[in-house]
């Protein structure tokens, strides 16, 4: 539920000195509101390929991408969408499924203003207003339904990427545990993950130089 200047700025200016960079916010996020934020079932794929029809409307037919959380759950789909196009993947705090332990853990998140940091609050509550809570339990809502359906996020598709793949995970994520990007590790052929000894959800804030320099110089293999 971040936007692409809270969330990236250290990759918006840390990454452009050697790369043209794109980012922006999906639908219902940050600035692509109103409408405000629907969750569909199918909504990681929507995301995908309104990144592919950005990507498309800019003319940039190959490209390197960086996915966070939600948004590499999209990047992995838009790299199935696009083999052509997608040329190097980098995901973070990813996950292929859900469980009914991660579940759990969205449930006891669902109240912002008793479960957030205020760190978190600080960040979201201008950007969304009266809206936050809201969309969140919705989001959560979201989880719940998905899990019921089966837990699936990506899985078919992450094991059929063909694409260079690097994984980054933040040793202590509490979001996500281990074995999320460790099936990507063991699914998708020729992949590699490195793990930020300490590092939490949000390794690309918090860790800034050494994330951007694995990113630059998987880029650069």
């Amino acid at each position: 539920m971040g936007t692409a200047e809270t969330d990236f700025a250290h990759q918006l200016d840390g990454l452009s000195h050697r790369h043209g960079v794109v980012s922006f916010d999906p639908r219902g996020y940050g600035q692509s509101r109103p409408p405000n934020r629907r969750y569909p079932a199918d909504f990681y794929h929507q995301d995908a390929a309104d990144a592919a029809g950005v990507m498309d409307a800019l003319g940039c037919g190959a490209y390197h991408v960086v996915g966070w959380s939600d948004g590499a759950i999209s990047a992995a789909l838009l790299a199935s969408q696009r083999p052509e196009a997608v040329r190097r993947l980098v995901v973070f705090g990813i996950q292929a499924y859900i469980t009914q332990e991660d579940v759990e853990t969205y449930e006891g998140m669902r109240d912002v203003e008793t479960a957030w940091s205020p760190r978190m609050l600080a960040t979201h509550r201008p950007v969304y207003g009266d809206d936050l809570q809201p969309m969140w339990s919705s989001f959560c809502d979201a989880m719940r339904a998905i899990h019921e359906a089966g837990g699936d996020f990506c899985q078919r598709e992450a094991k059929g990427l063909r694409c260079p793949t690097l994984i980054l995970h933040g040793e202590k994520d509490p979001l996500v545990p281990a074995h999320h990007p460790q099936w990507f590790r063991d699914n998708i052929a020729g992949s590699r993950m490195q793990v930020f000894p300490g590092g939490k959800h949000n390794i690309q804030q918090k860790f800034a130089g050494e994330f951007n320099r694995a990113v630059l110089d998987f880029f650069a293999e």
